[in-house]
């Protein structure tokens, strides 16, 4: 892994390590939402909110985009992708354990 990638990475799991900001992410999964609509829906003050939303954007996990006089803030679909990777990477070392357990518990069974 780069190490821009490995800070990446360190970003978006620190984004995602807060239940308020997994929360934040939730309410704006669906539509874009401004930040009294998100406060209001997540049950935190304005000023709270803005702070998640910022640690969230700079982890690149959320984008913000203008509207008239609007902000509002989305979940960033590409902001994901570092975790995903490094979660993809455990996938076929345990479907392999997965594999020898079952093949194990197979050669046990007698019909």
């Amino acid at each position: 892994m780069s190490p821009a990638a490995a800070a990446q990475l360190d970003l978006a799991l620190r984004g995602l390590a807060d239940e308020n900001r997994r929360a934040i992410l939730r309410a704006i999964s669906a539509e874009p939402k401004s930040v009294g609509s998100i406060a209001e829906h997540v049950g935190l003050s304005q000023q709270t909110t803005s702070h998640h939303l910022g640690v969230l954007r700079k982890a690149g996990l959320a984008v913000g985009t203008r509207e008239g006089t609007r902000h509002l803030f989305a979940v960033n679909p590409d902001g994901m992708a570092a975790v995903r990777t490094y979660l993809d990477e455990f996938w076929p070392t345990r479907l392999a354990a997965l594999k020898a357990v079952i093949e194990a518990g197979e050669s046990g069974v007698r019909g």
